[in-house]
């Protein structure tokens, strides 16, 4: 588990931007099966959610379309929420960090760390409004 005074920056990052921070299984289960579009960005400290991830995300919120929910759970620090996020996310493996888009409780569209890792924040936030276009 990560110290709290290091994670809280990049949790703040995302939930100043209107992401809701979910702690806790339930709140996961609640939040990914609503009606809609659900967008989770699994948060880490890494140096690529830093510098693609968590810009790209923003970034990628910027244009016609986006989704009706953004949420986020914070991998290595809220150990219980990122293990419910991950159920849902399933085939994929467990990657952090990691985009996925569900559509009424359906996963429609998955960013692993391989999409992200090496990638400018300027793809990853265009993977994603791509992905907003057809399913938001």
């Amino acid at each position: 588990m990560y110290p709290e005074d290091l994670v809280m920056p990049m949790k703040h990052e995302l939930t100043d931007k209107g992401f809701q921070d979910l702690t806790t299984p339930e709140e996961v289960d609640n939040a990914i099966k609503r009606e809609g579009t659900t967008l989770v960005m699994v948060n880490s400290v890494c140096g690529c959610a830093a510098g693609a991830a968590r810009p790209g995300v923003i970034f990628s919120l910027t244009g016609d379309k986006k989704p009706d929910h953004l949420v986020t759970v914070f991998a290595g620090y809220d150990k219980e929420a990122v293990a419910e996020a991950r159920k849902f996310m399933a085939p994929f493996p467990p990657s952090s960090p990691s985009v996925a888009l569900f559509k009424d409780g359906e996963l429609v569209h998955m960013l692993e760390r391989h999409h992200i890792e090496g990638n400018p924040a300027g793809v990853i936030a265009a993977n994603l409004q791509a992905a907003y276009d057809e399913f938001c």
